[in-house]
């Protein structure tokens, strides 16, 4: 991908997630830009995606889209497996600005990193079932172990990350693996479950953290302005805004601006109403 235009504190890119998961992705962007605007949206009223027909998925990721680039964004990241394999690349062809998934900047660096060419890549139910990762990889001469691990949300939406019941759940779900070197953490939560996804793994299997490998590929392909200032996050929540915010806090989520969305606002349908419609008075996460 070209290098793009030098990027601005107030030309912002956007990052949106059917819910908090994206958060990982947002935090990785920022270590690696932090000067730079974002503008994260949580559809949380819709969430989970992973449940949902692909033709679903790819009405709520283009109206995602719709409602960013009205916003002014310079390039989006969709930081979410599931729309990622519904809609990319259809939505990134006929969007006028850089479009980014997490899946192929995971398969990139898994490809990179096995010894063996045996890889494995676990991720909800949704994401293993739609063989996005599986395809990448079988395509590029790999030999490819999936596990779908739903309850790794859970555990990690709960603050349960360091509890016995994770690992518990880590060897349950990875115990039967094969002979791999090296693991995708197909889901944005999963990179705050590292530490006891690599216990359980050992040193041996490298883990590729598809929110860290997206970050430094967004990032390799900016030039960043870089005056000084830190920059700014605004939050756009379709869902309850408390829960959004308590469970921001339970992963380790950002500070910023948090807004009220009207999810009704992101209908195709409706594009002259969108700015209108969003609530005015903004929150705060601390």
């Amino acid at each position: 991908m070209p290098i793009l235009e030098e990027v601005t504190q107030h030309k912002p890119i956007g990052v949106f997630d059917s819910g908090v998961g994206g958060l990982t992705v947002l935090k990785a962007l920022r270590q690696r830009l932090p000067h730079q605007d974002f503008l994260y949206l949580g559809d949380t009223a819709r969430v989970p995606y992973g449940r949902k027909p692909r033709e679903m998925v790819q009405e709520f990721a283009s109206e995602v889209v719709e409602f960013l680039l009205k916003k002014g964004v310079q390039a989006v990241v969709i930081a979410c497996n599931t729309a990622s394999a519904c809609a990319l690349p259809e939505l990134a062809e006929r969007t006028p600005i850089p479009v980014w998934g997490v899946i192929e900047p995971g398969v990139e660096a898994a490809c990179r990193m096995t010894r063996t060419g045996s890889v494995g890549v676990i991720g909800t139910k949704g994401t293993i079932a739609s063989g996005a990762y599986q395809k990448r990889l079988e395509a590029r001469g790999l030999k490819v172990w999936a596990q779908a691990c739903p309850m790794f949300v859970h555990l990690v939406e709960e603050g349960l990350v360091d509890s016995p019941e994770a690992e518990l759940m880590a060897r349950y779900y990875l115990g039967h693996r094969p002979q791999i070197d090296t693991l995708i953490l197909g889901c944005t939560h999963y990179p705050v479950l590292h530490e006891v996804i690599q216990r359980v793994t050992g040193d041996s299997v490298s883990l590729v953290s598809s929110a860290e490998v997206t970050a430094e590929m967004v990032k390799d392909a900016l030039t960043p302005a870089s005056n000084g200032e830190p920059g700014r996050i605004t939050h756009y929540v379709t869902g309850d805004v408390l829960a959004y915010k308590h469970t921001a806090e339970v992963i380790g989520g950002v500070e910023g601006e948090l807004i009220p969305l009207d999810v009704t606002t992101l209908a195709r349908e409706q594009p002259a109403v969108v700015e209108s419609q969003v609530a005015e008075t903004p929150y705060r996460i601390v």
